[in-house]
């Protein structure tokens, strides 16, 4: 018991009673000593985020810059540490076990914690520079989220930006994750993500009907078209899984629309693939207005409105309240509502 309390720096054994048992004092230093010591290092969570990600300890070795067999040893070392096996190595390809998949979880928050806490350093240290990721939902991030880039680029070129387009599901859990910092998304949050984020609506998007200009529609005086008509149109949607499609197919069933009769032609997975085939007269289909700026510039395609029918969803804006706001986040988070304030002009 001497020597552990030499080791712990608790002081030399002779300070324990003249017994040489540790005293009540010391004791509960060599208990908070122990709790306070961590079974692995930010190395070690860096090396099993590595592994996780490429599936190979070689491969992870050389994307960490350090050797095989060392690598191996760090986890051999944090297994023992830990009593669990984090990997399965039976088979070609190294897999998480049960316990692996746990512990990569809070690898990543906690590298995730790490990294923002060297960017609010870096903050503080170098001012108005900074590094911020930005996420939007497919058709944000595709034709609205640019503007803003644009005009944030141009005002703050010493910031770096990197911009993540993906499904609302997905931005939602990066926000959480603290690997996005601010979002636009268009589709609804999962419920049960909406008490760990803020959510503030950013603005409305109308999701157009637009009809080749070719089609008999389009040459008329009005452009409008009662509900009836829709059902003698040739669409063309997203797949059945899109966000935006089954928006769509709620609102009109909440309007007494039923889109199980709509004759559709064609299902694509990208909004620049609709546009096209509606050019080209192949069909109908809506989209956000926003998508279609272009189009409606070379008058390739026509809008058309449903009479006493209108379909608009909201738009947010989230964050994860418990991250640090820097002043990168800050300056765009202005901007953002600029372009807010000038949608509603």
């Amino acid at each position: 018991m001497a020597e552990l309390v030499d080791a712990l720096g608790l002081g030399s054994s002779n300070v324990c009673c003249e017994s040489s048992s540790l005293s009540t004092r010391n004791f509960k230093n060599l208990n908070f000593k122990i709790k306070m010591a961590l079974p692995f290092t930010l190395q070690q969570l860096r090396i099993v985020k590595a592994i996780a990600t490429e599936k190979n300890f070689k491969a992870a070795a050389e994307l960490l810059f350090v050797s095989q067999p060392s690598l191996s040893k760090q986890i051999q070392a944090l297994e023992y540490a830990l009593g669990v096996s984090l990997f399965d190595r039976t088979n070609r390809k190294v897999t998480l076990t049960e316990a692996g998949e746990i512990f990569l979880q809070y690898t990543n928050r906690t590298l995730s914690l790490c990294e923002e806490t060297c960017r609010a350093m870096e903050d503080l240290k170098n001012g108005e520079r900074g590094n911020l990721t930005v996420g939007g939902s497919q058709t944000i991030g595709t034709y609205l989220m640019p503007r803003v880039l644009a005009v944030f680029g141009q005002k703050y070129p010493q910031i770096t930006l990197n911009v993540q387009v993906d499904s609302t599901r997905n931005i939602a859990r990066n926000i959480i994750d603290r690997h996005i910092d601010i979002a636009v998304v268009g589709g609804d949050v999962p419920s049960e993500w909406k008490k760990n984020l803020t959510i503030e609506s950013f603005a409305e998007d109308e999701l157009a009907l637009i009809i080749p200009k070719s089609h008999p529609f389009a040459n008329r005086k009005t452009k409008f078209i009662k509900k009836e008509d829709l059902y003698h149109l040739n669409f063309i949607t997203l797949n059945t899984n899109s966000t935006i499609r089954k928006f769509i197919d709620t609102t009109l069933t909440q309007n007494e629309i039923e889109t199980s009769q709509f004759n559709i032609v064609m299902q694509l997975n990208s909004i620049e693939a609709i546009k096209t085939a509606v050019g080209l007269g192949l069909g109908v289909a809506f989209v956000s207005a926003s998508a279609i700026e272009k189009e409606l510039e070379l008058e390739t395609i026509v809008v058309i409105e449903i009479e006493k029918l209108k379909i608009n969803r909201r738009l947010s804006i989230i964050t994860n309240p418990d991250c640090y706001k820097s002043k990168a986040f800050n300056y765009f988070y202005k901007e953002l509502w600029n372009l807010k304030n000038n949608i509603k002009k």
